[in-house]
């Protein structure tokens, strides 16, 4: 009753009951703690491309720009429009991060109506950045200033091109109207549940406060010059 192993048997059972509670009490610790997120978001520029317009010269980029234009979406061998869009973004999601933070998933979508009647409209990635809790330092800072306390979280981002083109099943993309652009993010913490953006007051979490650009439309196709001669002129001869 009384040997090594019991004896260590009931240590390893008295520290995982304690871990067990640590653990759940730091996880809803952050209940506690206020969030007042806010974002402005804006578009600079978008630009619709055609599948048949033409490759730029075979510069350094030419390699990459013959897999992305006129590209096949996925499960199709058809070629679909995609737009490029460059954005402003300002936000302050300084107040997310806790001490049971370990980093922050935060993505801008842009948001699409279908181009069926009564089809939900759908939404894409555009834009996704990690940011670490014990970063060094902050990339968006435009000062390049550390990371402390009062600066993690802040997010500026100036005519930033987006990671992701948008593309449509319907392979159409062109002069689509109310298209926006909103701000998403994912709280991954030490401990506990996974936590998302919400659109409605919790506790002493409030919603975001902005984050949505006002609602724009995408241009028709844009082609290529090339010699003076649009793609299409050229594809024509």
């Amino acid at each position: 009753m009384h040997s090594t192993l019991v004896r260590a048997q009931n240590v390893f059972g008295l520290f995982t009951t304690v871990a067990f509670f640590v653990a759940l009490l730091t996880a809803l610790s952050v209940l506690l703690a206020p969030q007042h997120p806010t974002a402005a978001l804006a578009v600079r520029n978008v630009q619709v491309y055609d599948p048949s317009s033409a490759l730029p010269p075979k510069t350094a980029d030419w390699r990459r720009a013959s897999r992305a234009r006129g590209r096949p979406h996925y499960g199709s061998t058809k070629k679909v429009e995609y737009a490029q869009i460059r954005f402003d973004m300002s936000a302050d999601l300084s107040s997310l991060f806790t001490h049971n933070t370990k980093q922050l998933f935060v993505y801008v979508l842009a948001h699409y109506p279908s181009d069926r009647p009564g089809t939900p409209e759908s939404s894409a990635v555009i834009w996704d950045q990690i940011i670490p809790a014990a970063a060094e330092s902050n990339p968006n800072l435009a000062d390049g200033a550390t990371a402390r306390k009062e600066t993690r979280g802040i997010v500026r981002l100036r005519d930033q091109k987006a990671k992701y083109q948008i593309a449509d099943p319907s392979g159409k993309l062109a002069e689509r109207k109310n298209v926006t652009l909103s701000l998403g993010w994912n709280v991954q913490p030490w401990v506990g549940a996974l936590l998302w953006d919400r659109t409605g007051r919790l506790g002493r979490w409030e919603a975001l406060e902005g984050g949505r650009s006002e609602a724009f439309a995408l241009p028709p196709l844009k082609t290529k010059k090339t010699g003076g001669e649009t793609a299409r002129g050229q594809a024509a001869r």
